[in-house]
């Protein structure tokens, strides 16, 4: 008796916990489940404009206005490819050409603004020199104006250099990245030590040899990230090339798309064709910024895990 009374007592104690520990346990599945719902509500916040541009690219003049299933569903026609067809051949594809306008600005801008933000932002973190500080607060603060408060004395310096109406005047002013150059100084000042830089420098690597072999393999994330945000920004950069650009075969997607807006608010008559050729050209100016962070989140998590194994 003095050895089964403890067991039982023990084996009603077990039975009475197991609801507190069914109980436990599903109370974090509870809790878990609010920031589930929450994530799903903005991705189909997010990807509900999306759906809908893909669904009215679809749908033909009558169907865009008048359509019998909604604005978020297909027609029984699937106008696509037609669409298409005549967004690539009026004007004389004149889309095809703003197309490749916007690829032309949004690479090289790009690549540039890239490069010279790595640099600078490497320079700022890892040299001290004289007036470094000052020049810190003066990145610091181009970064709080906003680019378009710029466009006009943009225009007047390059009106004076009779640089306008070409591609130079896009691609020049992309190259200038404050906030790049800010990003990429404060994750150098973090993920390159300086006691790395100097171990290198004493087993005889000059300084070339010691950016390109030690700290660019580190500064992968931060690089990938400054290039996708410099391509996005020229890319979808509207103010500047419509202030610079008079040659409608000089401008990007964004402009020429404003142009067809335009016309088509303008004519009342013949704008329906033209609204269609607008969405339809505006669901094909998507599809390269998605290809371009597809094909740069590789690098981008692979410069996370060498940063980390460094």
């Amino acid at each position: 008796m003095t050895t089964t009374a403890p067991t039982a007592v023990r084996a009603r104690s077990d039975v009475s916990a197991r609801p507190g520990r069914a109980s436990s346990v599903r109370g974090p599945k509870q809790r878990t489940l609010l920031p589930h719902v929450f994530l799903a509500i903005l991705v189909v916040y997010f990807l509900v404009p999306l759906w809908w541009l893909f669904v009215a690219s679809t749908k033909d003049a009558q169907g865009l206005f008048g359509g019998t299933h909604g604005a978020l569903w297909f027609d029984q026609k699937f106008n696509l490819w037609a669409n298409l067809k005549e967004l690539t051949t009026y004007n004389d594809g004149i889309y095809l050409r703003w197309i490749g306008n916007s690829l032309l600005y949004a690479v090289t801008g790009g690549l540039g603004a890239t490069v010279l933000a790595v640099l600078a932002g490497y320079g700022f973190a890892k040299f001290r020199f004289a007036g470094r500080r000052v020049m810190l607060a003066l990145l610091l603060g181009s970064v709080m104006v906003p680019l378009t408060a710029l466009v006009i004395p943009t225009f007047v310096l390059f009106s004076n250099l009779n640089l306008t109406d070409s591609i130079w005047a896009v691609i020049l002013p992309s190259l200038l990245n404050p906030f790049g150059v800010y990003l990429m100084q404060v994750y150098t000042a973090d993920a390159v030590p300086d006691e790395l830089l100097d171990a290198a420098r004493v087993d005889g690597a000059g300084e070339v040899k010691t950016f390109l072999r030690v700290a660019f393999p580190l500064l992968r994330p931060a690089v990938v990230t400054v290039l996708l945000l410099s391509i996005v920004g020229t890319w979808n950069n509207y103010f500047l090339p419509l202030a610079m650009l008079a040659n409608t075969k000089l401008f990007p997607i964004t402009v020429g798309l404003g142009l067809w807006q335009g016309q088509a608010s303008a004519n009342n008559g013949g704008g329906t064709s033209l609204w269609g050729l607008i969405i339809t050209g505006s669901l094909v100016s998507v599809i390269p910024l998605v290809i371009a962070f597809l094909s740069l989140q590789k690098y981008w998590q692979g410069g996370l895990s060498i940063g980390a194994l460094k």
